[in-house]
């Protein structure tokens, strides 16, 4: 039996949300249809928008559905940048943001002539709310995650959107992370910013809380200046063009809702158990350290660097044990490069290389701890031993 634990990369499906999408797929219409059949196809999807919106604490008319976080962020920075003002020519990018932020920005370097104005982090993953602040003025847009989805760390998200409110700046923040571990409040962050400043966006992901995967959502204040990426039939306030799935929303909107109902207990829960495996690893492994900040991050990461050892020879080893962990994203899965998040941190090229995340999730138990602990000393010895070759055959 297979040890999961990189619920970070996906979650299990819940029953209600294969519930809520077979259910769906008993209702028959386009939901832009004016018929009846048309029409009790809306009123899932509005029902569905409305329960989502209640989680993010939102308005329902701010939720467009995508499929999923990354075009969720495709739509926030690039529509943010076409409608930005002429004389607005630069993005406020935090070090360490996931690569669906990353290579937006990036594109929009190459391919716009967009300005990066670089934000650094702390040791521990932390952004400088002050330095942030700092590289506001002028700006077309700002983004940052809420929660670093590699080494976990929570950021101070009202403080982010208080600055670019200040600063009349939109910010689009990534919670897809965060959304079912830690509280996600649109409107609070929100506040009573400039109405096109401050906080205008917000993306999240339904396979990340236990819905299906090719679902998302960009969450787009009303008063957000934003071009749409894909044109047609004007669908969810023009922003979106294209038939919705129905099913894909209401499922969505089933898991979303029950993550949320269980976060406060399921948050404590996976706490305990995260800081079981912590104190497991450190005393196991020598030289072993917790990267991220170790009091404000995610409930069940756990990211380390292991001294010496590739964090793929780990992966491949832990995997063989029948242990599923990650060296970091998993859009970046597969790809022999150091973690930009770690380098972010301030750690050289080799630790970067060097590191595993252990995600737990609503299925991680004690026993699945006791199965990394138990196996990871003889795969942390192996994993040198390999990589003492490896530097010794070259």
């Amino acid at each position: 039996m297979q040890v999961y634990l990189d619920h970070a990369a996906t979650a299990p499906l819940r029953a209600e949300a294969r519930d809520a999408w077979l259910a769906a797929h008993d209702v028959l219409g386009n939901p832009s249809s004016i018929h009846g059949a048309g029409q009790a196809a809306r009123r899932l999807l509005e029902d569905a928008r409305d329960e989502l919106a209640a989680v993010l604490h939102c308005q329902p008319i701010e939720i467009v559905f995508t499929s999923g976080g990354t075009e969720s962020a495709n739509l926030a920075l690039k529509g943010l940048w076409w409608a930005r003002p002429p004389s607005a020519d630069a993005v406020v990018l935090p070090d360490g943001e996931h690569h669906a932020t990353l290579d937006v920005v990036g594109w929009l370097a190459s391919h716009e002539r967009a300005a990066i104005r670089a934000v650094g982090l702390d040791r521990l993953g932390r952004i400088d709310a002050r330095r942030f602040a700092e590289a506001l003025p002028g700006a077309a847009l700002a983004t940052a995650l809420v929660a670093n989805n590699e080494v976990g760390t929570l950021q101070n998200a009202g403080a982010l959107a208080s600055a670019a409110a200040a600063a009349d700046v939109p910010l689009h923040l990534d919670a897809v992370s965060a959304l079912g571990s830690v509280p996600v409040d649109f409107a609070a962050w929100r506040g009573a910013g400039a109405a096109a400043g401050g906080l205008v966006a917000l993306s999240v992901s339904a396979h990340k809380v236990g819905g299906p995967v090719g679902v998302g959502a960009a969450v787009v204040s009303r008063h957000a200046r934003l071009t749409p990426l894909v044109h047609g039939g004007g669908q969810q306030r023009g922003l979106r063009a294209g038939t919705q799935d129905v099913a894909g929303a209401a499922a969505f909107a089933a898991a979303a809702t029950v993550a949320e109902a269980e976060r406060v207990e399921e948050s404590a829960r996976l706490a305990v158990l995260r800081e079981r495996l912590i104190r497991g690893i450190l005393t196991t492994v020598p030289g072993a350290r917790l990267l991220g900040d170790p009091v404000d991050r995610l409930p069940g990461n756990v990211h380390v660097l292991f001294p010496d050892a590739a964090g793929e020879t780990l992966l491949f080893l832990l995997d063989m044990a029948g242990i599923a962990v990650s060296t970091g994203s998993a859009c970046q899965a597969g790809v022999a490069e150091p973690s930009h998040v770690v380098l972010a941190l301030g750690l050289d090229d080799r630790a970067a290389r060097s590191v595993l995340r252990f995600t737990l999730g609503r299925t991680s138990t004690s026993n699945d701890v006791d199965a990394v602990l138990a196996r990871l000393p003889e795969v942390y010895a192996r994993a040198v031993a390999s990589g003492a070759r490896s530097v010794g055959g070259s």
